[in-house]
């Protein structure tokens, strides 16, 4: 795994986030045709389009095994194979839901994370959800910067529309565009709010900075 363990991860109360662990989801592997045994894949984790880390999947009967590459700080990189298996349960309308048994705790779960030096599940990993730690200003620009994406436009809201892509219907278009436009101006004025909450913060502390001398 490029780079892995080598990096700063962001955090919520001392805890790193699952949105920055490299998460691998069953759901996605089985919507993409990866189960298939006897299957091998090079699965990847990418940042505005830019490789950030990749792992090996084989597909065997009833797991899968990871390989990849891990540096820790300081250390030499060690190569890693770990093996984690796949339990099924049935559904309620028919067919059957898979699931990972977590490497540490064996509880079923959709998704495990490369936190560390092997995969876990979020529990196991001590991992908390990145919105957990978001305000209100941190929830508009996010859901505005998804909409930017679903649009195809710039990620950032420093760099305007991009126009209607090609295929989308114009009801779409104005949907997600109105939609842009309400949460781009709640953006702006709590960024503008937390600007002033600073400037007022600046004013205070020099003016007891004044009495004091």
């Amino acid at each position: 795994m490029g780079g892995r363990g080598s990096g700063r991860t962001a955090s919520y109360r001392g805890r790193d986030i699952t949105e920055d662990s490299l998460p691998l989801d069953i759901r996605r592997l089985q919507l993409k045709g990866v189960l298939v045994p006897g299957r091998s894949v090079s699965w990847q984790w990418t940042v505005n389009d830019q490789v950030r880390a990749s792992i090996g999947i084989r597909v065997e009967a009833g797991n899968i095994a990871l390989s990849y590459n891990y540096t820790p700080h300081d250390k030499p990189t060690e190569a890693i194979r770990q093996t984690v298996w796949i339990e099924s349960t049935a559904c309620t309308l028919g067919g059957r839901r898979r699931w990972f048994a977590c490497p540490a705790c064996n509880r079923r779960v959709a998704v495990i994370y490369g936190a560390g030096r092997l995969f876990a599940c979020r529990q196991c990993k001590g991992l908390a959800y990145g919105s957990q730690s978001e305000t209100a200003v941190d929830r508009a620009f996010r859901r505005t910067d998804g909409i930017r994406k679903k649009l195809g436009w710039l990620p950032g809201i420093a760099n305007g529309s991009g126009g209607k892509p090609k295929g989308m219907h114009w009801s779409t278009y104005q949907r997600l565009t109105a939609e842009h436009d309400l949460l781009l101006a709640a953006t702006l004025d709590g960024m503008k709010r937390q600007l002033g909450l600073v400037a007022t913060l600046l004013g205070d502390a020099r003016a007891h900075l004044d009495q004091v001398r």
